[in-house]
């Protein structure tokens, strides 16, 4: 069972937070608890991710799996980048769960881009001297060295991320499974404007698996935005959701 973070009445309706790689459900936070005055919201840490189990995969059925363990009926589930393709996969395989899906700045395809330099740079910190998260912070990517400091447990001397099963699976992570049928709910494709992440050539195999997908954009937003447009994001899963 994963970890999870929850915020607000379980009476209310539920909507569940799938986060991206290298993510956790803290991540989420700040958004949750905003959205918290009428939703229950779930925010787990995926799998080889933040407090949750390390398993020996990372592929998106699985995934989709751990997320359906955690919903006893028709949800709303916002999912980011992998966390997305996750829900994405969650909603095909168990649409009886999903009610509506907000999918952020990802498509179902396969990307080239691995993060696999990420890993080595966190491979690489000496954590033994370490004794606070800036010190660990000088030889990771800026763009995402926040990011990434965020799974650094200081006391542990350890990341809380798998970063060898992350690594080995990461042709999974990057890519997107064969999935058969379509999931009819009404599904919105939210994007950064300044992200090239979901294209239009992707509209058509996004139609396929969502015949119901809507797509709309954040504008001076790239692919992390919920942390650069929060109330905005807000904004537009509450008139989604609502």
């Amino acid at each position: 069972m994963l970890n999870i973070l929850t915020h607000g009445d379980p009476s209310n309706p539920t909507l569940l937070i799938a986060h991206g790689l290298f993510g956790s459900g803290r991540n989420w936070n700040v958004i949750a608890k905003r959205l918290s005055d009428a939703f229950y919201v779930i925010c787990p840490d995926m799998r080889n991710h933040g407090a949750s189990p390390w398993f020996d995969t990372q592929s998106y059925f699985d995934m989709a799996d751990d997320l359906a363990g955690l919903l006893e009926g028709p949800s709303l589930v916002v999912g980011h980048s992998m966390g997305g393709k996750a829900a994405m996969v969650l909603a095909l395989q168990h649409p009886d769960l999903v009610e509506k899906l907000i999918v952020a700045d990802i498509a179902p395809v396969g990307y080239s881009h691995s993060q696999a330099q990420h890993i080595a740079a966190m491979r690489a910190v000496d954590l033994s001297g370490v004794e606070r998260r800036g010190q660990a912070g000088e030889t990771l990517d800026p763009e995402v060295r926040d990011f990434l400091l965020q799974s650094l447990d200081v006391k542990g001397k350890r990341w809380t991320l798998n970063l060898d099963v992350l690594e080995a699976e990461m042709p999974k992570i990057i890519g997107f499974p064969e999935v058969s049928g379509a999931f009819e709910g009404p599904t919105l494709f939210l994007s950064g404007a300044d992200s090239d992440y979901v294209t239009a050539a992707h509209r058509p195999e996004i139609k396929r698996l969502f015949p119901d997908a809507k797509f709309a954009k954040l504008p001076g937003a790239g692919h992390w935005l919920h942390a650069q447009k929060p109330r905005e994001f807000e904004a537009t899963v509450r008139a989604f959701f609502g």
